[in-house]
Parts: structure tokens; C-alpha cells; sequence
């Protein structure tokens, strides 16, 4: 097992640490300035209408009734560009084996080690749960870094934060299994990472359009998004218990199936 964590993380060493410095960045930049870009938001609503639906889609609550600093909170857990980096990454990584093996022809030398398919999934499954813990405390700490120099108003307690942070791990877990079945069922990395990003994208469309129309409100729990509301919890300060059991299930079915595919299929290269 410790040669293949070795093996793995030397594969995704800067991978991991260009995607943890791109979410810290990115999360200290937002906690700088959304105070400011939020800080009139009733005239940005008045400009701009279609505004106001996008960010209740993101929030899960109507911003209108929220206090501006209230708002900017809860828009940092779920900015696009968060949610982008977090997904590339686990896109990226869960694809890797046996997809990506396949497709760049070493499967038949990886699958020839006396290494059981199973101990070779686990081995994976290891790496992304350590790689995204170090990304997600990356972006955690600038947060922090940013809030205590320039935004103090945007430090919430640290239990608060953490139900968040739990939430959005709930994500992690349900995005990383989806992918990790998607890549047991390709042999071509590029198509499994398309048919996940697809996915991910429906989700995400999901949850807008269920702000406009009827019968996508009506199935909008099929959606990710639909279990991860930071505006609630942080106003509410309850752990989202439900919903992070929903997203922990969707995640350990998927892995598990991906695993067992992964176990049985049969894999090479010619």
C-alpha cells in the first residue's frame, strides 16, 4: 500500500498543490472583496434582474431578504469558481485509474503488479480524500488569512464555518464517487471526464432553471446543489444533517459501484 501512495503522489503532487494555491488565492481575493461588490445590492438587482434568480439558485435563500455582510458570507462557500476548482480537481484525479490507465496504455503493466484490483482502488480512493482535504484546508486558510487582515466582518465562528466546511466536503465525497464510477465504466479518460463535467453541469442548470420554471423546481432534488445550502446554515447555525447524509449516500454508492466494476471488469490496453 505504501508504494502505491508513493506512486500516487508523485503523479499528483503539483497537480494538488497548483489547484490548493488556486483556491486559497481565490478564496482570499472573494473574502476581500465581495463585501464590497455586495454592498449595494439592491441597486445591482434593479440594473440587473436576472441577478437576483442566479444568486438564490447558488444561495438556496433570496438575498433580498438577507443583510448585505450575511450575503457575502454565504456566497463564498458557493462561487463558481470555488465549486470549478474543487470539481476539476476530483474531476481530474478520480478519472485517473482505470480510465486514464487505459487510455495511455499502461493498464497491462499496473493490473501484471501483485497487487489486488481492490487494494489498487482503495490506494486511489486514499489519495483523494488526503489530496482533497489538503486543497479544501488550502482554501480554508485564506479565508482566514483574508478575513483577520482585511475583512473581519467576514469571520464567522469557527463551529459556523465548520458545518459549512462539512457540507462542502458532503459535495466532495458525492462529486468524487460519481466520478470514480463514471472512470470504472470508460476507457478513454477524455470521455469519462466529459460525461462527469456534463453531469456536474446539468446540476448546476438544474438548480438555476428550478428558479424559473415549474417542473424544474419539481425534480430540482436531483440536483447536487439541491443539499448544499451555506446561506441556511450559516443562518440558521444547524448542522444540514439530511443533507449531508443524502450527498454522503449518493457518494459511498457510487464509489462502491465503481469499485466493484472496477474489480470485475475486464481491463487492457490492446
Amino acid at each position: 500500500m505504501r508504494g502505491l501512495l508513493t506512486r500516487i503522489a508523485l503523479e499528483v503532487r503539483w497537480p494538488v498543490a497548483w489547484f490548493s494555491l488556486g483556491l486559497c488565492l481565490v478564496m482570499s481575493l472573494l473574502t476581500a472583496l465581495l463585501p464590497k461588490v455586495l454592498a449595494n445590492m439592491d441597486q445591482m438587482f434593479a440594473k440587473l434582474e436576472m441577478i437576483k434568480p442566479l444568486l438564490t439558485a447558488l444561495l438556496g435563500v433570496d438575498p433580498g431578504e438577507q443583510a448585505p455582510a450575511q450575503v457575502a458570507q454565504a456566497f463564498l462557500w458557493v462561487h463558481p469558481t470555488v465549486l470549478t476548482l474543487l470539481w476539476a480537481h476530483e474531476t481530474m484525479y478520480c478519472t485517473r485509474c482505470p480510465a486514464g490507465e487505459v487510455d495511455r496504455g499502461t493498464a497491462d503493466f499496473l493490473y501484471c503488479l501483485p497487487v489486488s484490483r481492490w487494494k489498487l482502488f482503495i490506494a486511489e480512493t486514499v489519495g483523494w480524500l488526503l489530496s482533497g482535504g489538503l486543497i479544501l484546508g488550502a482554501g480554508y486558510a485564506g479565508h482566514l488569512v483574508s478575513s483577520m487582515i482585511l475583512q473581519p466582518e467576514m469571520r464567522t465562528a469557527f463551529p459556523i464555518t465548520a458545518r459549512v466546511m462539512v457540507n462542502l466536503g458532503a459535495v466532495y465525497l458525492a462529486v468524487g464517487g460519481l466520478a470514480f464510477l463514471v472512470s470504472s465504466l470508460s476507457d478513454r479518460r477524455g470521455r469519462a471526464i466529459g460525461v462527469v463535467f456534463g453531469i456536474l453541469l446539468a446540476s448546476f442548470l438544474l438548480n438555476v432553471l428550478a428558479q424559473f420554471v415549474e417542473w424544474a423546481g419539481t425534480i430540482s432534488w436531483l440536483s447536487m446543489l439541491h443539499y448544499y445550502r451555506p446561506a441556511i446554515i450559516l443562518q440558521t447555525q444547524a448542522m444540514p444533517s439530511t443533507d449531508i447524509g443524502t450527498l454522503s449516500a449518493i457518494g459511498l454508492i457510487t464509489w462502491t459501484a465503481g469499485g466493484i466494476i472496477h474489480h470485475r471488469r475486464r481491463l487492457c490496453t490492446v
